[in-house]
């Protein structure tokens, strides 16, 4: 409703008096009939609710501004102010129900903050409260806002307690979040209130209503748990920096994030741990938040490479009327050892840092790096594999560690072909290496050979009941024909009788 109001008044020109005070409201479609999906105070008081038809708004109210309804863009609002919340609590979630909408006429969103542990960084709770409701006015948002030791308790103040009311003593029966049909079954039982409720026999409650009013009572008390399940998963490290006066240049945030890293690099040095991937929230004065992110090949916690990382996603970041706070967090993890430098050679240092620059440049999908995997039939024995992945960077950091198999293996080409390429061959029979091939229309003249190194079929594959070819043996030869160059062939299966089989070309030696 907020939104809507706001960007109405944008697109007044001129902004008169008359028109900024005007009541307002958000239409929807409803079975034909235009109808007030959310109406603004004024416009309440004076009798247009949600529901009511549009034809009827118009008739009390002829000055009323109606503007279509966007459950989207509002629920995308919604998300946006929950993550700038993230100010006082890494802990927000939004209401249910509200996201999205489980009705066309909606009476107010709602965002719950888990402020546990956190009050005091702003001077208490009321001091939290009263910041946090100053800034949302300021950014042009109408809400209301309690503090309780219940979910359910807080939940009911803000939506209906007076002025510094405290306790959900006198609360209507609405307080409870209950069903509207259960509601008209209160109201006509003469139970208009909580306490009214409370004081009814709970075995005469459950048997008319059933468990979900018992429950929300239970909840309300604290005597049933509700936990909040959080927008976003708490980050398992993070750093906080909120600024005396908004910040808004690019120097101001490089010197901000400097000052995050060298925070958080040495709690993750402590804890044994470096960083997979970094999220940086910057929260703008107006209520509005922005984002970067990094990722590493390898963990990392060197504040200098993680700061280098930074620097392009910062140049897209918008600081808008002024940036108050930026929180730099650990989206992702894994254990960093202590390691002596002399164990690391130069050219490992060297090349993880210019690997992640290029993922981050580029996307960490469009830069990949080879893994072993546990086949020995040449196509299969290693894939690409995104330089980002949770796994470590063999490559990189642990040359030798590319699976339990060490046997030694016979030479294997440098350049392996996508897909083997049949071959035209003569060779003595039965198992010698071929004298004269044809490649692409060239002959070859073998000069020298070696082999063969025979592969068998992977029998526990699903392929091998179905194709055919793929349950015969290849025999390897490494030949190099008069001219020096160097081939790698195989033959798919053994000669026998009926059967000739086929060579193919597979890889080429330097």
């Amino acid at each position: 409703m907020d939104r809507a109001r706001l960007k109405k008044r944008a697109q007044l020109q001129p902004p008169s008096d008359a028109a900024l005070n005007a009541p307002f409201a958000t239409t929807i479609q409803d079975r034909g009939t235009v109808r007030i999906a959310a109406a603004c105070p004024s416009a309440r008081a004076q009798g247009v609710a949600a529901g009511l038809p549009l034809a009827d708004a118009r008739a009390r109210l002829p000055n009323l501004i109606a503007q279509d309804a966007d459950p989207d863009g509002d629920a995308v609002a919604l998300q946006q102010l929950a993550r700038w919340c993230a100010r006082y609590t890494p802990w927000t979630s939004l209401e249910d129900g509200t996201t999205p909408f489980s009705t066309p006429f909606s009476t107010g969103a709602g965002l719950w903050l888990d402020i546990t542990g956190c009050a005091h960084l702003l001077g208490g709770e009321e001091d939290l409260l009263h910041d946090l409701l100053g800034r949302l006015s300021g950014a042009g948002y109408t809400a209301r806002a309690a503090v309780a030791n219940t979910p359910g308790a807080a939940w009911a103040l803000a939506r209906h307690a007076a002025n510094n009311q405290n306790t959900c003593d006198g609360l209507p029966v609405a307080g409870l979040r209950l069903p509207s049909a259960m509601l008209d079954d209160l109201h006509r039982l003469g139970l208009r209130t909580i306490d009214d409720v409370v004081a009814v026999p709970r075995v005469s409650l459950a048997t008319r209503f059933g468990t979900t009013l018992t429950r929300r009572l239970d909840q309300l008390s604290g005597v049933m748990g509700e936990p909040l399940s959080p927008l976003t998963p708490a980050p398992p490290r993070r750093a906080r920096l909120a600024f005396a006066e908004p910040i808004g240049t690019r120097d101001d945030m490089d010197a901000g994030l400097a000052h995050l890293l060298d925070e958080l690099c040495p709690i993750m040095e402590k804890a044994s741990e470096g960083a997979r991937r970094l999220g940086l929230l910057f929260c703008r004065m107006d209520g509005t938040t922005a984002e970067a992110s990094i990722g590493t090949s390898t963990a990392s916690r060197d504040p200098v490479h993680l700061a280098r990382l930074f620097v392009e996603k910062l140049d897209a970041i918008d600081p808008g009327f002024g940036i108050e706070v930026m929180i730099l967090n650990v989206l992702e993890a894994s254990t960093l050892r202590a390691q002596q430098m002399e164990t690391i050679t130069p050219e490992h240092k060297d090349l993880a840092p210019l690997v992640d620059r290029l993922a981050n440049r580029l996307g960490s999908t469009n830069v990949a790096r080879l893994t072993a995997r546990a086949s020995h039939m040449p196509e299969q024995a290693c894939a690409d594999v995104s330089v980002m992945a949770q796994s470590k960077m063999d490559a990189l950091t642990h040359p030798d560690a590319l699976g339990g198999d060490h046997r030694p293996r016979a030479e294997r080409p440098i350049h392996l072909l996508p897909q083997p390429e049949p071959i035209d061959v003569m060779a003595p029979l039965p198992d010698h290496p071929p004298v004269l091939f044809k490649w692409r229309q060239t002959h070859h003249r073998v000069a020298r050979a070696d082999g063969p190194e025979r592969l068998g079929p992977a029998w526990w594959l699903e392929m091998m009941r179905t194709d055919p070819r793929a349950r015969e043996p290849r025999d390897y030869y490494a030949l190099e024909d008069e001219n020096g160059g160097r081939y790698w062939v195989y033959r798919e299966g053994p000669y026998r009788p009926g059967h000739t089989p086929r060579w193919y070309l597979h890889g080429v030696f330097a």
